[in-house]
């Protein structure tokens, strides 16, 4: 393990310990899994609202983000990003002022002025790759980022009206070793900027640029990223990926999501990326006890 903890102001992870749950919050108004709030009124109270019930039932950390990842989706400008996650970030802190707060951007500018507001992890689905200033804004304010994996090609997304949108995969030679690299590349973009090794967590991107077999045997196998290191942040609530296993649309997939968090903890997840925080924060704590 490259570092044993990780302090964050006065949070700290103690990596291998137990599982801390990341409620998502998105502030969007086109989320695959419905739970966008842009087309739901005052974003604000609805924000605050969510953050009270997830840090009731759990949550160790709330996840803000601006732009949906849904396969298909349109890409939002950072001004539009910040107007939407900014207000959001600074409402959560006030009301909240000890959560942690994640920034869900790809975007220096975006990533910068949520630190700003509040915000003290930035989770970028890009692994750095987009936006070659954004390993600069995390290394200058020492805030822990977590890289993603990602082999998205908009091009090559499977539409299905129950089950939602879905990428069809990327070729891969050999899923695990290439998806290993790959995130080896990611950190080495992080580290050449400056940011400390024991700031860094890895994402195995779920649902990116990867077909249904790919996910499946991506968390079963999630033992072989963990080897490399670094703590690892798994996200798999509500994917296509469980719509297309268990034939079931978004609002439907709780059960799958926590079979996959389970497995998941189990191969050595650190950190679970959920939307149904007090049901995953439960199969958390369960399955902690099985086997930690």
């Amino acid at each position: 393990m490259k570092s044993s903890s990780l302090q964050i102001g006065s949070f700290t992870f103690n990596w291998g310990s137990r599982t801390y749950v990341m409620g998502i919050l998105n502030v969007t108004p086109d989320s695959f899994s419905g739970d966008g709030m842009l087309a739901k009124g005052d974003v604000i109270e609805q924000a605050v609202q969510q953050a009270k019930g997830f840090i009731a039932s759990g949550a160790d950390i709330l996840d803000v983000g601006g732009e949906s990842t849904r396969p298909g989706s349109a890409p939002v400008n950072a001004e539009d990003e910040m107007e939407r996650v900014v207000p959001v970030i600074h409402a959560l802190k006030k009301n909240f002022p000890d959560i942690l707060i994640s920034i869900d951007t790809y975007k220096a500018r975006v990533a910068e002025e949520a630190i700003s507001a509040g915000a003290q992890i930035v989770n970028d689905v890009w692994g750095l790759r987009a936006d070659p200033l954004l390993a600069g804004v995390a290394a200058k304010y020492k805030t822990p980022v977590i890289l993603m994996h990602n082999r998205s090609n908009p091009a090559s997304v499977d539409v299905r009206e129950k089950l939602g949108n879905a990428y069809i995969g990327s070729e891969y030679q050999n899923l695990i070793e290439d998806v290993k690299r790959e995130l080896l590349e990611c950190v080495a973009l992080a580290k050449n900027a400056g940011v400390a090794e024991s700031h860094i967590v890895l994402d195995p991107g779920i649902g990116f640029g990867k077909t249904r077999e790919h996910n499946l045997e991506l968390i079963n196998r999630l033992d072989e990223i963990r080897a490399l290191g670094y703590p690892i942040l798994l996200g798999t609530s509500r994917k296509s990926f469980i719509g297309f296993t268990l034939d079931l649309p978004a609002d439907q997939r709780v059960e799958g999501t926590a079979a996959t968090v389970a497995v998941g903890i189990t191969r050595g997840a650190d950190i679970i990326r959920v939307h149904d925080v007090k049901e995953m924060a439960r199969v958390a704590k369960m399955t902690d006890a099985l086997v930690r």
